[in-house]
């Protein structure tokens, strides 16, 4: 057996980070762009942009940063406050997700 949960972090203002726009933020940093991350995860661009808008606003620098011109043209990028904002969640989020696991062997169901 193994028990699921979803977390996420909020403040009364909204949510700052959960398992799907960490999904957003890694693709974003994949792609390079937040229109083929919004693509490869089936939302429009603007609900992409919301949520990534949202988290921006929350947090207390921002997650992604853009790039104008150049070699490589135009595109998205993640600061290195939203690389360590994923890393903190995911740590958090396995760190709950072992505590639940040995809540359920003492148990035994």
């Amino acid at each position: 057996m193994k028990i699921k949960s979803k977390i996420w972090i909020e403040s009364e203002e909204g949510v700052l980070i959960s398992e799907g726009r960490v999904q957003l933020l890694k693709l974003i940093d994949e792609t390079g762009s937040l229109n083929k991350a919004a693509k490869a995860m089936n939302l429009s661009y603007q609900k992409a942009w919301k949520l990534v808008d949202e988290s921006n606003r929350l947090a207390p620098s921002p997650l992604i940063s853009t790039r104008i011109g150049g070699n490589k043209g135009g595109g998205t990028v993640l600061t290195p406050y939203g690389k360590s904002l994923i890393a903190s969640f995911e740590t958090i989020n396995r760190a709950c997700w072992n505590f639940l696991d040995e809540q359920l062997k003492k148990e035994n169901l």
